[in-house]
């Protein structure tokens, strides 16, 4: 539908385009304002006052935006039954993004205002780092001579697992491995071991590390044993 149809005809619209063009899509809806009440959209990086055009001739404005990747069309609306939807907004805008997620068997987050970029940092950590993450396992295994293909078999059950014991028992409960253990000498090896085969995974290995170093002293690793494996990472938090 046409923004002006849509102007015309619509009480209650929502917008599913591109962070760009948010303002200039609520910019044409408002120059065809007829009957349109509500105005949410689906950006997770951005409030209500990016629809400012649509609010100034009256429209309860908001967002909603459903916290799962939907990497095709094929994964159609199944994947956003039973998840969690991120509004904000007031009033009718409000009552509407409820209305939908609870169509959808989901739940509601409330995001303050002006926290958008945090909560949708989030979602990209949670989501699409992990991903990027799993690629750079992959890649590194790859260096000991098997194909990615192989790779990806093998590590897919170990990250499904650390996922789900994530999930199930909090991050910080479910940390294994050298960091958690304090196994400084290990750590050291995977160092030496990633810089002189590819300096571009070292990086990630310290980050990632160094994170999991946080949680294992969070979770009670001694302070002495927690030195030995900062210095094993050869940089500082």
């Amino acid at each position: 539908m046409l923004c002006s149809e849509a102007g015309e005809r619509a009480e209650r619209v929502v917008i599913a385009v591109s962070d760009g063009a948010l303002e200039a899509v609520a910019a044409e809806l408002a120059a065809h304002q007829g009957r349109i009440r509500v105005a949410l959209h689906t950006s997770g990086n951005a409030g209500p006052e990016v629809l400012a055009a649509l609010a100034q001739r009256g429209v309860s404005c908001g967002a909603i935006h459903p916290l799962q990747t939907i990497p095709s069309r094929e994964a159609g609306a199944a994947a956003l039954r039973g998840i969690s939807f991120a509004v904000s907004g007031r009033g009718e805008a409000l009552e509407f993004a409820g209305q939908i997620a609870a169509r959808l068997e989901g739940r509601t987050l409330r995001i303050a205002d002006g926290a958008q970029p945090l909560y949708h940092a989030a979602a990209v950590m949670a989501s699409n780092y992990i991903t990027a993450l799993l690629d750079a396992a992959v890649e590194s295994m790859a260096l000991t001579g098997v194909t990615r293909e192989e790779a990806l078999e093998a590590l897919a059950p170990l990250a499904r697992a650390a996922v789900e014991n994530a999930v199930r028992s909090g991050p910080v409960e479910a940390l294994t491995g050298p960091v958690a253990r304090g196994d400084a000498s290990t750590v050291a090896a995977h160092v030496r071991a990633i810089g002189e085969a590819s300096g571009a995974l070292l990086p990630v290995y310290r980050s990632m590390g160094l994170r999991a170093l946080h949680m294992a002293r969070r979770r009670g690793l001694t302070e002495a044993a927690a030195g030995r494996v900062e210095e094993a990472f050869g940089s500082k938090e």
